[in-house]
């Protein structure tokens, strides 16, 4: 396995989505590889600082921006 095979396969390992044999591999790998396990450890603590945050209110300025521009592109598809 490769830095590269691991970073396509980040998301479904983080999601414990792989078979048994691939998380293996990539197990594996992550024991040798430095960089990959920097990779993967900044991911996961990434994903956890996300989930347990607060969504930041949107400035009422912004909100009327997004919503006309998304408005503008629905009405475009129409």
């Amino acid at each position: 396995m490769k830095c590269k095979d691991i970073v396509k396969e980040l998301a479904d390992y983080l999601d414990e989505d792989l078979d048994s044999s691939l998380r293996a591999s990539i197990e594996e790998h992550l024991g040798k590889c430095k960089d990959c396990r920097l990779v993967v450890d900044t991911t996961k603590q990434t994903i956890q600082i996300y989930c347990n945050s607060e969504p930041a209110p949107l400035p009422a300025e912004t909100r009327v921006k997004l919503h006309d521009a998304l408005a503008k592109r629905l009405h475009h598809r129409a």
